[in-house]
């Protein structure tokens, strides 16, 4: 005997079945076939620059045989190849600063521009950075956190800015200094991005 029912489910159930099927295989070959890429290449990162540099060869001052009264000065040129805005300063980070003779010795540094090294001509005078003895600036001024300044540098190179450095023995010096000579002074000369 014939069951009516199958006949029927025969009849309904590949249309469907076959619906889906299709649709499987458009969706797998759609996906298959259809893509788009956006690319951006060539990304780097560079650091930026602080770098520093004078136009001096030689110790700015190898005084000998001083006698109180003997004044002297000389010129340098500090440089910046920063390539972001830092300010400058100047301080001395000298060891062994044995005796009261640098007292005797008036020490004036200008800022501003035109002048170079061992040639003051053409400098053109922007503000008194440090007036005093060289024993102050020596023992006042030893980092960055306390150094002379800032003096801002705009970060476009070429930045720079020129020192006066001026000393006077003083006339009052003692024959106790006679023969005396300080230890070696080192100026330094430091730009940083924040102070």
């Amino acid at each position: 005997m014939a069951r009516p029912w199958l006949n029927v489910l025969a009849q309904v159930v590949p249309v469907p079945l076959g619906l889906l099927l299709s649709g499987a295989l458009v969706w797998g070959a759609t996906n298959a076939d259809w893509s788009g890429t956006s690319s951006n290449s060539g990304n780097t990162w560079v650091a930026g620059s602080a770098g520093l540099a004078n136009d001096s060869k030689v110790p700015m001052f190898d005084i000998d045989k001083m006698r109180p009264g003997d004044t002297g000065f000389n010129c340098i040129k500090i440089k910046s190849n920063a390539d972001v805005p830092t300010a400058l300063k100047l301080y001395s980070n000298s060891q062994n600063w044995p005796n009261n003779f640098q007292s005797f010795i008036d020490l004036r540094i200008e800022v501003g521009s035109g002048g170079t090294f061992g040639n003051c001509d053409g400098f053109t005078r922007h503000g008194t950075a440090f007036n005093g003895t060289l024993d102050q600036f020596v023992a006042l001024h030893t980092d960055f956190r306390n150094g002379v300044g800032p003096w801002p540098l705009s970060g476009k190179p070429p930045n720079s800015l020129s020192f006066r450095f001026s000393w006077k023995f003083s006339p009052s010096a003692p024959n106790s200094s006679q023969g005396v000579n300080t230890n070696e002074v080192i100026f330094t000369w430091e730009a940083r991005e924040h102070t």
